[in-house]
């Protein structure tokens, strides 16, 4: 099988392949960008394996004019910045130790050796700079049949990081086949191994979630989570539910990974997430929304037209429908502005009771519709 698509035969990406062949090492063109290129898909980050050590990646940058930065020598990996791309060039590596979080690895010549220890079989597809594609696991056949399949053991994948449990969802709510299901030894040794995501960071836990919440439809893969006991554990009380109901509505329109989030409740999941402020802030935000008793227009006058329609379609999802019309009223209530000012209510008023009485008009004037003119409300 081969490759096909621009980003292959781009300059930078060719004189990175060619630095490593013409000083008799091998390079390989690995993982996501093997898939991608072979869905058809957009490519985003260039991933490179070699058999040439970190320092002799470094040294023969060097000598080609490339900067190499040593994002993780440690473990292998270098970065070359050719015409303006990152390629990340990391050494065939085998793991010595594991435990759940990070591993102790030892560099291979081999790479089968360095496919025996990735996750999943679609993940392990090598291509050289022609595009022709190295299959040492058989996940060709199952990214053709949208299979998630891990590599070797599951058992042993899983822990060895246990971080995989929450990408095996999140690979099959983006590649897998809804409607064919879960492969299921790989749930099997997800439920037994299910404690091990009590050792992961909450930084973590928050990327991946965010990630899965962000594919085109990500509600069966977090039924399974509920079902296997996982998403208890990353998100106590979370629901999901509504998901499914949600992700219709949403129709054609981009998903929001936080409206998503939103639907699926749970316990403090600023924390247990990782959220940053502005994203805890704007969860809150909705949250309230959806459980306030304003109709369309009014929220989106208070809160805009993302939230409004957010907390709509949210409403629905978990049963209550909105009135015909909505849409409509969103439009209307975003664009609507209060025509009176508190120096409009002085000094008849002042302090608290300016506060309260202002209140009282505002409320008057949405209750109209927006349709009562300064005039009128001070009348």
């Amino acid at each position: 099988m081969r490759i096909k698509g621009d980003w292959i035969a781009a300059e930078g990406t060719q004189a990175v392949l060619s630095m490593l062949t013409r000083a008799g090492h091998q390079a390989w063109l690995v993982g996501g960008c093997v898939r991608d290129g072979l869905l058809g898909r957009p490519v985003a980050d260039i991933d490179i394996s070699t058999d040439a050590r970190p320092e002799r990646v470094m040294a023969l940058a060097g000598a080609e004019g490339l900067r190499a930065v040593p994002t993780g020598i440690d473990h292998g990996t270098v970065t070359l910045i050719a015409q303006g791309v990152p390629h990340e060039v990391t050494t065939f590596r085998r793991d010595v130790e594991t435990d759940g979080r990070r591993a102790v690895v030892a560099f291979s010549d081999r790479i089968e050796e360095d496919a025996a220890r990735r996750d999943f079989t679609m993940n392990a597809l090598y291509a050289d700079a022609e595009g022709n594609v190295t299959d040492p696991v058989g996940g060709i056949p199952d990214l053709r049949d949208r299979r998630v399949r891990f590599v070797g053991l599951p058992e042993d994948r899983v822990r060895e990081d246990y971080l995989r449990i929450l990408r095996f969802f999140r690979f099959h709510a983006w590649f897998g086949d809804a409607e064919a299901g879960m492969d299921a030894d790989a749930l099997a040794a997800i439920a037994a191994n299910a404690g091990g995501i009590d050792t992961l960071s909450r930084e973590r836990i928050g990327h991946e979630m965010r990630r899965l919440l962000s594919a085109p439809d990500p509600a069966p893969a977090l039924a399974t989570m509920a079902a296997c006991g996982v998403l208890g554990r990353v998100l106590p009380g979370a629901d999901p539910r509504a998901l499914a109901p949600l992700i219709h509505l949403e129709g054609a329109e981009a998903p929001r990974w936080l409206r998503r989030l939103a639907a699926l409740g749970g316990q403090d999941p600023a924390d247990h997430l990782r959220l940053s402020r502005a994203e805890a802030r704007d969860l809150d935000l909705l949250r309230q929304a959806v459980g306030d008793s304003a109709g369309a227009a009014e929220l989106a006058y208070r809160h805009g037209a993302t939230v409004a329609r957010d907390a709509m379609l949210i409403r629905a999802a978990s049963g209550l429908p909105p009135a015909p019309g909505w849409q409509a009223e969103i439009a209307k209530g975003a664009a609507a502005a209060f025509p009176v000012r508190p120096a409009d209510l002085m000094p008849q008023y002042a302090g608290a009771e300016l506060g309260r009485r202002l209140a009282e008009v505002e409320a008057r004037w949405i209750a109209s519709g927006f349709t009562l003119s300064r005039e009128q409300l001070l009348a």
